[in-house]
Protein backbone atom coordinates (compact mmCIF):
# COMPACT_ATOMS: atom_id res chain seq x y z
CA UNK A 1 0.00 0.00 0.00
CA UNK A 2 2.94 2.35 0.59
CA UNK A 3 3.64 2.54 -3.11
CA UNK A 4 0.09 3.83 -3.72
CA UNK A 5 0.68 6.65 -1.23
CA UNK A 6 3.80 7.68 -3.17
CA UNK A 7 2.11 7.27 -6.53
CA UNK A 8 -0.81 9.62 -5.85
CA UNK A 9 1.27 12.84 -5.40
CA UNK A 10 3.37 11.94 -8.43
CA UNK A 11 0.21 11.44 -10.48
CA UNK A 12 -1.15 14.83 -9.34
CA UNK A 13 2.11 16.57 -10.32
CA UNK A 14 2.09 14.81 -13.69
CA UNK A 15 -1.55 15.79 -14.28
CA UNK A 16 -0.81 19.43 -13.47
CA UNK A 17 2.20 19.40 -15.80
CA UNK A 18 0.14 17.87 -18.65
CA UNK A 19 -2.66 20.39 -18.03
CA UNK A 20 -0.26 23.32 -18.19
CA UNK A 21 1.29 21.99 -21.39
CA UNK A 22 -2.08 21.46 -23.08
CA UNK A 23 -3.66 24.66 -21.73
CA UNK A 24 -0.64 26.67 -22.73
CA UNK A 25 -0.71 25.42 -26.32
CA UNK A 26 3.02 24.90 -26.57
CA UNK A 27 6.29 24.00 -24.95
CA UNK A 28 6.61 27.18 -22.84
CA UNK A 29 7.39 26.35 -19.17
CA UNK A 30 3.98 27.31 -17.77
CA UNK A 31 4.88 26.06 -14.31
CA UNK A 32 7.34 28.96 -14.15
CA UNK A 33 4.58 31.30 -15.34
CA UNK A 34 2.17 30.13 -12.63
CA UNK A 35 4.88 30.39 -9.98
CA UNK A 36 5.67 33.96 -11.03
CA UNK A 37 1.98 34.81 -11.05
CA UNK A 38 1.48 33.53 -7.51
CA UNK A 39 4.52 35.54 -6.37
CA UNK A 40 2.86 38.64 -7.89
CA UNK A 41 -0.31 38.17 -5.83
CA UNK A 42 -2.66 36.47 -8.31
CA UNK A 43 -4.80 33.44 -7.53
CA UNK A 44 -4.40 30.21 -9.52
CA UNK A 45 -7.59 31.01 -11.43
CA UNK A 46 -6.46 34.58 -12.18
CA UNK A 47 -3.10 33.36 -13.44
CA UNK A 48 -5.06 30.99 -15.68
CA UNK A 49 -6.86 33.98 -17.19
CA UNK A 50 -3.53 35.78 -17.66
CA UNK A 51 -2.21 32.68 -19.40
CA UNK A 52 -5.15 32.77 -21.81
CA UNK A 53 -4.43 36.44 -22.51
CA UNK A 54 -0.76 35.64 -23.12
CA UNK A 55 -1.72 32.88 -25.56
CA UNK A 56 -4.38 34.94 -27.36
CA UNK A 57 -2.04 37.93 -27.77
CA UNK A 58 0.79 35.60 -28.87
CA UNK A 59 3.34 36.93 -26.40
CA UNK A 60 6.67 35.29 -27.19
CA UNK A 61 7.70 35.26 -23.52
CA UNK A 62 4.53 35.19 -21.38
CA UNK A 63 6.42 35.86 -18.13
CA UNK A 64 7.10 39.33 -19.59
CA UNK A 65 3.62 40.14 -18.31
CA UNK A 66 5.19 40.38 -14.86
CA UNK A 67 7.99 42.84 -15.76
CA UNK A 68 7.38 44.48 -19.17
CA UNK A 69 5.34 47.71 -19.29
CA UNK A 70 4.81 47.28 -23.03
CA UNK A 71 3.42 43.75 -22.67
CA UNK A 72 1.32 44.72 -19.66
CA UNK A 73 -0.26 47.63 -21.54
CA UNK A 74 -0.97 45.39 -24.51
CA UNK A 75 -2.51 42.68 -22.35
CA UNK A 76 -4.60 45.13 -20.33
CA UNK A 77 -5.93 46.59 -23.57
CA UNK A 78 -6.82 43.13 -24.90
CA UNK A 79 -8.55 42.26 -21.63
CA UNK A 80 -10.64 45.46 -21.63
CA UNK A 81 -11.66 44.93 -25.26
CA UNK A 82 -12.71 41.37 -24.45
CA UNK A 83 -14.66 42.42 -21.33
CA UNK A 84 -16.43 45.15 -23.28
CA UNK A 85 -17.39 42.74 -26.06
CA UNK A 86 -18.88 40.38 -23.45
CA UNK A 87 -20.59 43.26 -21.62
CA UNK A 88 -18.60 42.39 -18.47
CA UNK A 89 -16.60 45.61 -18.05
CA UNK A 90 -18.63 46.57 -14.96
CA UNK A 91 -18.59 43.06 -13.50
CA UNK A 92 -17.09 43.02 -9.99
CA UNK A 93 -14.89 39.97 -10.55
CA UNK A 94 -13.59 41.37 -13.84
CA UNK A 95 -12.79 44.70 -12.18
CA UNK A 96 -10.96 42.90 -9.37
CA UNK A 97 -8.66 41.14 -11.84
CA UNK A 98 -8.17 44.33 -13.83
CA UNK A 99 -7.33 46.17 -10.60
CA UNK A 100 -4.66 43.58 -9.78
CA UNK A 101 -3.21 44.01 -13.27
CA UNK A 102 -3.00 47.75 -12.68
CA UNK A 103 -1.32 47.13 -9.31
CA UNK A 104 1.25 45.02 -11.13
CA UNK A 105 1.58 47.70 -13.82
CA UNK A 106 2.31 50.33 -11.14
CA UNK A 107 4.81 48.09 -9.39
CA UNK A 108 6.73 47.51 -12.64
CA UNK A 109 6.66 51.26 -13.39
CA UNK A 110 8.04 52.23 -9.98
CA UNK A 111 10.86 49.69 -10.35
CA UNK A 112 12.32 51.88 -13.13
CA UNK A 113 15.59 53.62 -12.17
CA UNK A 114 14.16 57.15 -12.45
CA UNK A 115 11.82 56.41 -9.55
CA UNK A 116 14.37 54.65 -7.36
CA UNK A 117 17.42 56.86 -7.76
CA UNK A 118 16.06 60.40 -7.40
CA UNK A 119 17.91 63.74 -7.29
CA UNK A 120 21.29 63.99 -5.59
CA UNK A 121 22.08 67.67 -6.23
CA UNK A 122 20.29 70.92 -7.06
CA UNK A 123 22.38 70.98 -10.24
CA UNK A 124 19.98 68.38 -11.63
CA UNK A 125 16.86 70.56 -11.18
CA UNK A 126 15.28 71.38 -14.52
CA UNK A 127 13.88 74.78 -15.57
CA UNK A 128 10.14 75.39 -14.93
CA UNK A 129 10.24 73.27 -11.77
CA UNK A 130 7.69 74.79 -9.39
CA UNK A 131 8.83 75.28 -5.79
CA UNK A 132 7.83 76.69 -2.42
CA UNK A 133 10.22 78.96 -0.54
CA UNK A 134 10.19 79.20 3.25
CA UNK A 135 11.90 81.73 5.49
CA UNK A 136 12.32 81.41 9.26
CA UNK A 137 8.87 82.45 10.49
CA UNK A 138 7.53 83.42 7.06
CA UNK A 139 6.08 81.81 3.94
CA UNK A 140 5.43 79.79 2.02
CA UNK A 141 6.22 81.68 -1.20
CA UNK A 142 5.62 80.29 -4.69
CA UNK A 143 8.48 80.36 -7.18
CA UNK A 144 9.81 78.58 -10.26
CA UNK A 145 13.27 77.56 -11.47
CA UNK A 146 14.19 79.82 -14.41
CA UNK A 147 17.65 78.50 -15.28
CA UNK A 148 20.28 76.26 -13.76
CA UNK A 149 23.85 77.53 -14.02
CA UNK A 150 27.05 75.94 -12.64
CA UNK A 151 27.38 78.61 -9.92
CA UNK A 152 23.72 79.25 -9.04
CA UNK A 153 20.05 78.36 -9.50
CA UNK A 154 17.91 81.26 -10.77
CA UNK A 155 14.37 81.47 -9.38
CA UNK A 156 11.44 83.71 -10.27
CA UNK A 157 10.41 86.36 -7.72
CA UNK A 158 8.84 84.52 -4.77
CA UNK A 159 5.12 85.29 -4.47
CA UNK A 160 3.37 85.07 -1.13
CA UNK A 161 2.66 86.86 2.17
CA UNK A 162 3.71 90.47 2.57
CA UNK A 163 7.25 91.14 3.82
CA UNK A 164 8.56 94.07 5.91
CA UNK A 165 9.37 97.28 4.05
CA UNK A 166 12.96 97.28 2.79
CA UNK A 167 13.25 93.48 2.95
CA UNK A 168 16.05 92.06 0.79
CA UNK A 169 16.29 88.44 -0.29
CA UNK A 170 20.07 88.57 -0.67
CA UNK A 171 21.80 86.80 2.20
CA UNK A 172 18.66 85.05 3.45
CA UNK A 173 18.82 81.39 4.49
CA UNK A 174 15.84 79.69 2.83
CA UNK A 175 14.23 76.29 2.43
CA UNK A 176 13.07 75.00 -0.94
CA UNK A 177 10.31 72.40 -1.19
CA UNK A 178 9.29 70.85 -4.52
CA UNK A 179 7.75 67.84 -6.22
CA UNK A 180 9.73 66.35 -9.06
CA UNK A 181 7.49 65.07 -11.84
CA UNK A 182 7.01 61.28 -11.72
CA UNK A 183 9.33 60.97 -8.76
CA UNK A 184 9.00 62.33 -5.21
CA UNK A 185 8.99 65.36 -2.95
CA UNK A 186 12.29 67.07 -2.07
CA UNK A 187 13.58 69.60 0.42
CA UNK A 188 16.85 71.54 0.47
CA UNK A 189 18.36 74.37 2.49
CA UNK A 190 20.33 77.06 0.69
CA UNK A 191 21.28 80.75 0.67
CA UNK A 192 20.20 83.61 -1.59
CA UNK A 193 23.42 84.94 -3.16
CA UNK A 194 21.89 87.65 -5.36
CA UNK A 195 18.67 89.65 -5.43
CA UNK A 196 17.37 91.19 -8.69
CA UNK A 197 13.82 91.83 -7.47
CA UNK A 198 13.84 95.47 -8.68
CA UNK A 199 15.03 94.64 -12.20
CA UNK A 200 12.88 94.35 -15.33
CA UNK A 201 12.83 90.57 -14.88
CA UNK A 202 12.74 90.07 -11.10
CA UNK A 203 14.64 86.96 -10.04
CA UNK A 204 16.87 85.70 -7.24
CA UNK A 205 20.00 83.56 -7.44
CA UNK A 206 20.44 80.84 -4.84
CA UNK A 207 23.49 78.70 -4.08
CA UNK A 208 23.53 75.07 -5.12
CA UNK A 209 23.06 72.32 -2.55
CA UNK A 210 24.59 68.87 -2.83
CA UNK A 211 22.46 67.53 -0.01
CA UNK A 212 18.80 67.17 -0.92
CA UNK A 213 16.34 65.28 1.27
CA UNK A 214 13.90 63.02 -0.54
CA UNK A 215 10.77 63.47 1.55
CA UNK A 216 7.63 61.76 0.26
CA UNK A 217 7.89 59.36 -2.64
CA UNK A 218 5.07 59.44 -5.16
CA UNK A 219 2.55 56.65 -4.68
CA UNK A 220 0.92 56.86 -8.08
CA UNK A 221 1.57 57.86 -11.68
CA UNK A 222 0.30 61.35 -12.54
CA UNK A 223 -0.38 62.75 -16.01
CA UNK A 224 -0.91 66.29 -17.25
CA UNK A 225 -4.41 67.18 -18.43
CA UNK A 226 -6.32 70.28 -19.50
CA UNK A 227 -9.98 69.48 -18.97
CA UNK A 228 -12.91 71.54 -17.87
CA UNK A 229 -14.19 70.36 -14.49
CA UNK A 230 -16.70 71.38 -11.85
CA UNK A 231 -16.07 71.68 -8.11
CA UNK A 232 -18.63 71.31 -5.33
CA UNK A 233 -17.91 72.03 -1.66
CA UNK A 234 -18.58 69.29 0.87
CA UNK A 235 -19.56 69.89 4.51
CA UNK A 236 -17.00 67.28 5.55
CA UNK A 237 -14.98 64.54 3.91
CA UNK A 238 -17.27 61.87 5.41
CA UNK A 239 -19.87 63.03 2.84
CA UNK A 240 -17.62 61.82 0.00
CA UNK A 241 -19.41 59.79 -2.68
CA UNK A 242 -19.32 59.16 -6.43
CA UNK A 243 -22.88 60.29 -7.15
CA UNK A 244 -23.28 62.80 -9.99
CA UNK A 245 -24.17 66.37 -8.99
CA UNK A 246 -26.71 68.14 -11.18
CA UNK A 247 -26.60 71.54 -9.45
CA UNK A 248 -24.40 74.33 -10.76
CA UNK A 249 -20.91 74.22 -9.28
CA UNK A 250 -17.66 76.20 -9.59
CA UNK A 251 -15.99 75.92 -12.99
CA UNK A 252 -12.30 75.07 -12.99
CA UNK A 253 -9.57 73.38 -15.02
CA UNK A 254 -8.16 69.94 -14.23
CA UNK A 255 -4.39 70.28 -14.78
CA UNK A 256 -3.20 66.84 -13.74
CA UNK A 257 -4.68 63.57 -12.60
CA UNK A 258 -3.75 60.36 -10.79
CA UNK A 259 -5.65 57.59 -9.05
CA UNK A 260 -5.20 59.34 -5.69
CA UNK A 261 -5.48 63.03 -6.51
CA UNK A 262 -5.53 65.94 -8.92
CA UNK A 263 -4.43 69.52 -9.44
CA UNK A 264 -7.09 72.14 -10.18
CA UNK A 265 -6.91 75.75 -11.30
CA UNK A 266 -9.71 77.91 -9.87
CA UNK A 267 -10.40 81.62 -9.92
CA UNK A 268 -9.76 83.63 -6.76
CA UNK A 269 -8.11 82.61 -3.54
CA UNK A 270 -8.93 79.68 -1.29
CA UNK A 271 -7.32 77.79 1.59
CA UNK A 272 -6.04 74.31 2.32
CA UNK A 273 -8.10 71.78 4.24
CA UNK A 274 -11.35 72.16 2.28
CA UNK A 275 -13.27 68.96 1.42
CA UNK A 276 -14.49 69.07 -2.19
CA UNK A 277 -16.09 66.99 -4.93
CA UNK A 278 -14.76 67.18 -8.51
CA UNK A 279 -16.68 66.17 -11.64
CA UNK A 280 -15.18 65.90 -15.12
CA UNK A 281 -15.45 63.90 -18.31
CA UNK A 282 -12.65 61.49 -19.09
CA UNK A 283 -12.64 59.86 -22.51
CA UNK A 284 -16.41 60.29 -22.80
CA UNK A 285 -17.31 59.09 -19.31
CA UNK A 286 -18.18 61.11 -16.22
CA UNK A 287 -15.74 60.71 -13.33
CA UNK A 288 -16.52 61.86 -9.79
CA UNK A 289 -13.68 62.28 -7.30
CA UNK A 290 -13.79 63.61 -3.73
CA UNK A 291 -10.88 64.73 -1.61
CA UNK A 292 -9.16 67.29 0.58
CA UNK A 293 -7.28 70.36 -0.63
CA UNK A 294 -3.82 69.64 0.78
CA UNK A 295 -2.01 72.65 -0.69
CA UNK A 296 -2.75 75.96 -2.44
CA UNK A 297 -0.53 78.05 -4.73
CA UNK A 298 -2.05 81.53 -5.24
CA UNK A 299 -1.07 83.84 -8.10
CA UNK A 300 -1.97 87.34 -6.90
CA UNK A 301 -1.32 89.04 -10.22
CA UNK A 302 -3.60 86.69 -12.20
CA UNK A 303 -5.95 86.04 -9.27
CA UNK A 304 -6.14 82.26 -9.54
CA UNK A 305 -5.19 79.36 -7.29
CA UNK A 306 -3.74 75.93 -7.96
CA UNK A 307 -5.36 73.40 -5.64
CA UNK A 308 -3.51 70.18 -4.90
CA UNK A 309 -6.16 67.63 -3.98
CA UNK A 310 -5.64 64.32 -2.19
CA UNK A 311 -8.53 62.05 -3.15
CA UNK A 312 -10.33 59.60 -0.94
CA UNK A 313 -9.92 56.04 -2.29
CA UNK A 314 -11.87 55.62 -5.51
CA UNK A 315 -14.24 52.72 -6.10
CA UNK A 316 -12.55 49.86 -7.93
CA UNK A 317 -14.48 50.55 -11.14
CA UNK A 318 -13.68 54.29 -11.16
CA UNK A 319 -10.04 53.66 -10.26
CA UNK A 320 -9.68 51.22 -13.16
CA UNK A 321 -11.26 53.74 -15.53
CA UNK A 322 -8.93 56.53 -14.36
CA UNK A 323 -5.88 54.25 -14.67
CA UNK A 324 -6.90 53.24 -18.19
CA UNK A 325 -6.48 56.92 -19.07
CA UNK A 326 -3.41 57.55 -16.90
CA UNK A 327 -1.51 54.66 -18.51
CA UNK A 328 -2.83 55.71 -21.94
CA UNK A 329 -3.96 52.16 -22.72
CA UNK A 330 -6.08 53.26 -25.70
CA UNK A 331 -3.98 56.30 -26.69
CA UNK A 332 -6.63 58.74 -25.43
CA UNK A 333 -4.22 61.28 -23.96
CA UNK A 334 -3.52 64.36 -26.03
CA UNK A 335 0.17 64.83 -26.86
CA UNK A 336 1.59 67.48 -24.53
CA UNK A 337 2.90 69.56 -27.43
CA UNK A 338 -0.62 70.11 -28.82
CA UNK A 339 -2.37 70.68 -25.52
CA UNK A 340 -3.66 74.21 -25.27
CA UNK A 341 -2.61 76.45 -22.41
CA UNK A 342 -4.92 76.10 -19.41
CA UNK A 343 -7.56 78.80 -19.15
CA UNK A 344 -10.48 79.17 -16.79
Amino acid sequence: MWWIILLVPAAIVAAIFIYLRVAGHGSFPWIQFYTKGKESGFSFREVGLLRKIAVETEIENPTALFWSIKQLNRSIKEMIIKLRSQDMIDDEESNRLLSKLYDLRKRVEFDLPRYRLGLKSSRDITPRQRMRVTLPGAGPFATMAIENRPKYLALSRPQGPGLPEGFMWKGQQIGLHFWRAEDAGYFMRTKVINDFINQKYPIIHVAHADEIARTQQRRSIRVKTNFQATVYPLKNIQDANELEETAKGLRCRLLDLSEDGACLMVGGRTKAGLPIKIQFELAGRLVVMCGLVKGVSYDQRKNFSLLHVQAVPLSMRTRNYVLTYVYNIFGEQEPEKVQSKPTL
